[in-house]
């Protein structure tokens, strides 16, 4: 195992090398860039403009421009956001904490729900509980997040009042309550609406997932002779049943790991939380390349190291797989 983690991190250098050649020629040839902020506004004359793009390091050539990052961030240096005027690995250092308490909780949110709906939706195989399941998962998948958050503050912040305190029943936007003090009533009212609408289709696409892999599991040989062992039923289905069936579920959600550092972009600017996902849109609004290609790079690292995990778990979970 260990040569095979080995092998594919050293296959992950030249990978991530191409990725960033081409995210950054790409970034570089499309229309506009950070100069054309000033450029519409018209308070810089061209010799200011001129200046401001030398400043910047903008009016070198593509291909030196991308060696002089590059050598950077060997040495760990991101460069200065060019918006912003700070280090880059600040910016996110700032918005990560957040972006990993809102994708957590809903990542916690859809594992309590997902799990015991998709399971008891196999056993109880065409039921009016596994039809109403399939359903709602089906509807789940179908409906897009940026409307269902619309919906969402439609109907809990300008429709709905607390009969308490005469107030919307959710808050609309933000971690918290500007000026208030620290309250953990507070920060969960925030969290609710964005967890809801993150966690609708994370619990819709697991569960359908569970119940496939489960309603493959069940009519195995191994499981109908754990039952005329005399097993209890739970026992049969949680124990030898569901550990089989969890398996791809696992590797599945290992693949969903980046998404936990980049974050849910129409989340994030919908509910207004300060996050990588409103960080990596404001920084694609204003062409902060630096910033653009840190938040792009750091995804690309996690989405190959997610793929070896989930191998690596695969593996763990199911001994008949061997890496050579």
């Amino acid at each position: 195992m260990g040569h095979y983690v080995t092998r594919r991190l050293i296959q992950a250098v030249p990978l991530l090398l191409i990725i960033s050649m081409m995210v950054f020629a790409l970034l570089h040839a499309a229309p506009g860039g950070p100069m054309g902020a000033y450029m519409q506004r018209g308070t810089l004359s061209d010799e200011d403009l001129l200046a401001l793009e030398k400043k910047l390091g903008l009016h070198d050539p593509v291909y030196i421009q991308y060696g002089k990052w590059l050598r950077n961030v060997v040495q760990g240096d991101f460069g200065r956001s060019l918006v912003e005027r700070r280090p880059v690995s600040q910016a996110i250092r700032d918005r990560l904490p957040n972006t990993l308490y809102l994708m957590l909780s809903a990542w916690i949110v859809t594992i309590i729900i997902a799990i015991p709906i998709g399971v008891l939706a196999a056993v109880k195989q065409y039921s009016f509980f596994d039809h109403a399941v399939t359903s709602i998962t089906f509807i789940g998948q179908s409906i897009p997040i940026f409307w269902l958050g619309l919906i969402l503050i439609l109907i809990f912040y300008m429709t709905l009042d607390n009969p308490f305190t005469g107030d919307s029943l959710l808050p609309a936007g933000g971690m918290r309550t500007l000026g208030a003090d620290f309250s953990i009533r507070d920060r969960l009212a925030h969290l609710i609406l964005p967890v809801t609408m993150l966690s609708m289709s994370w619990v819709a696409w697991y569960t359908r997932f569970l119940r496939s892999s489960m309603l493959e599991v069940i009519h195995h040989d191994y499981v109908r002779t754990a039952r005329a062992k005399g097993l209890r039923e739970r026992a049969v289905i949680m124990r030898h049943a569901f550990r089989n069936a969890a398996i791809p579920l696992v590797t599945l959600m290992a693949l969903d790991l980046p998404f936990i550092f980049s974050g849910a972009l129409f989340t994030e600017v919908i509910f207004a939380w300060p996050g990588m996902g409103r960080l990596f849109f404001t920084a694609a609004e204003r062409r902060d390349y630096p910033l653009l290609m840190a938040i792009i790079m750091i995804t690309a690292t996690l989405i190959v190291l997610s793929n070896l995990l989930a191998d690596i778990l695969y593996a763990v979970l199911d001994p008949r797989i061997r890496y050579a």
